[in-house]
């Protein structure tokens, strides 16, 4: 993961935004990157390239990647709900800065969300737990093809086409 290839990708309003952010919590930068970089590393080691498509596997890397980023966050604080704020944060920019068309914005911010509710509800658990847990939920996840679908699952990962 190459941090000026990818920061060369988003305008200014973006870059600006994430300085912002950076500066207004700057003890989570580093976990952030390194949980994004493990959550790279597993999705791929489990589902290769398939996580970068609209699949199963992309529905499983961004809970995993928000579970991630909140579990590695609380080596730096014991406050979770700023900790889970962080990780909103961090993540809703990161889909803003990196658009998407509109389903797939739809699926990754419930993906999202799905990691984070994880967070909140097995905080103590193991980053292998959580893995084993989101595979499980990975193979039960749902086909969305409209918004309203994604209502209709909010404890559920969901995806857009099958891998």
């Amino acid at each position: 993961m190459n941090i000026l290839k990818t920061l060369k990708r988003i305008d200014v309003k973006a870059f600006w935004l994430l300085l912002t952010l950076g500066v207004q919590h700057p003890l989570f930068l580093y976990p952030t990157y390194k949980a994004t970089k493990k959550c790279m590393r597993t999705a791929t080691a489990y589902f290769d390239r398939k996580h970068y498509l609209n699949g199963q596997a992309n529905a499983f890397r961004h809970a995993y990647w928000n579970y991630a980023i909140a579990k590695e966050c609380t080596y730096w604080s014991k406050n979770e709900d700023r900790i889970l704020q962080w990780t909103k944060l961090i993540t809703d920019w990161h889909e803003n800065a990196f658009r998407n068309r509109e389903m797939a914005r739809v699926m990754d911010f419930h993906n999202n969300a799905i990691g984070r509710a994880l967070f909140k509800e097995h905080r103590t658990s193991s980053l292998d737990n959580i893995l084993e847990l989101l595979l499980k939920m990975t193979a039960q996840s749902v086909r969305i093809r409209t918004v309203m679908e994604t209502t209709r699952h909010p404890n559920a990962l969901v995806h857009l086409k099958d891998d």
